[in-house]
């Protein structure tokens, strides 16, 4: 049963990364290029048939311009509850309509509501280090 919970994440992960490439205007071979992974390798992820490691979806985030986080859930590393505002923020991030400058300010505002504590931020990086560690 837990092999089938798993498939069907990296499933999800898969398709929420192909929507989040066409919303950023990305061809396959631009967003491998970006995120410096091979062309079949990114192909693989997004058709479910390859779960990628933290440091993979980091990369790929960093591409696409959202937070890491939010593939982290959507791969299972993290719980949902954990990264709740990272789905405001990749909403305000991803916004075509916003220049550069206002997402700045809107993610500054944002983040100064709900407050970001370094404490999270540590437990973030413990989670994605102890991620690392596992596909290794």
């Amino acid at each position: 049963m837990a092999k089938l919970t798993v498939g069907k994440t990296v499933e999800g992960l898969g398709e929420y990364l192909h929507d989040q490439r066409r919303q950023a205007q990305m061809s396959l071979r631009q967003l491998a290029e970006k995120a410096e992974v091979s062309n079949p390798y990114l192909s693989q992820i997004e058709r479910g048939l390859r779960r990628p490691s933290a440091e993979v979806l980091q990369q790929i985030a960093k591409a696409l311009r959202i937070s890491a986080e939010s593939l982290y859930v959507r791969a299972g590393i993290l719980d949902l509850d954990e990264s709740g505002a990272r789905m405001v923020e990749d909403a305000i991030a991803l916004d075509p309509r916003l220049t550069e400058r206002q997402k700045t300010a809107l993610l500054d505002i944002y983040r100064s509501f709900v407050g970001s504590d370094v404490v999270r931020n540590e437990e973030l990086a413990d989670v994605v280090t102890e991620a690392n560690q596992e596909e290794a």
